[in-house]
């Protein structure tokens, strides 16, 4: 594996697995290692492949099951040919919002966003550019405006 993809993948898990771990970047990488051993080629896969998404949110969903305390909920965007649009782009966020109400301390994880926006094999235009970015603020206006003013949430983009 290469360094900048290996120092990619421990940036998310870090950033993914802060509440709970305290941004160890040791843990991360105990964490990195974990996953790779159960995906078996996952040494070579960035972290934006959808089997280690997957993997990592699955991980992440088991151990907030055993945190009280902490909510999680993840939206693939690209799990459906609507989640480029705002309207459904809204109702998946709400979605997860609703979910997360109740915890003091929850992490949206948000994924494929920009492969919604702008599959492969196609160009960035300035409207798909648009787009993306007018879901990105719709998003974080919707999680900001949606939880409670107590509560402490961990939006993370991938």
């Amino acid at each position: 594996m290469t360094r900048s993809l290996q120092l990619r993948r421990l940036h998310f898990l870090n950033a993914l697995f802060a509440p709970l771990t305290g941004h160890d970047l040791y843990l991360a990488q105990q964490i990195d290692d974990a996953i790779s051993t159960s995906l078996g080629d996952a040494i070579e896969r960035a972290p934006t492949d959808p089997a280690f998404v997957a993997a990592v949110a699955q991980l992440f969903e088991r151990l907030c099951a055993g945190q009280p305390q902490h909510g999680f909920f993840h939206w693939d965007a690209g799990a459906d040919e609507t989640g480029d649009t705002p309207l459904f782009a809204r109702a998946g966020v709400m979605q997860g919002l609703r979910q997360l109400a109740a915890y003091p301390e929850s992490t949206l994880l948000v994924t494929n966003l920009r492969a919604a926006h702008c599959p492969l094999k196609k160009r960035w235009t300035e409207r798909r550019r648009q787009n993306y970015d007018d879901s990105l603020a719709l998003i974080r206006n919707l999680a900001a405006a949606r939880s409670r003013r107590t509560a402490n949430m961990h939006l993370l983009f991938l």
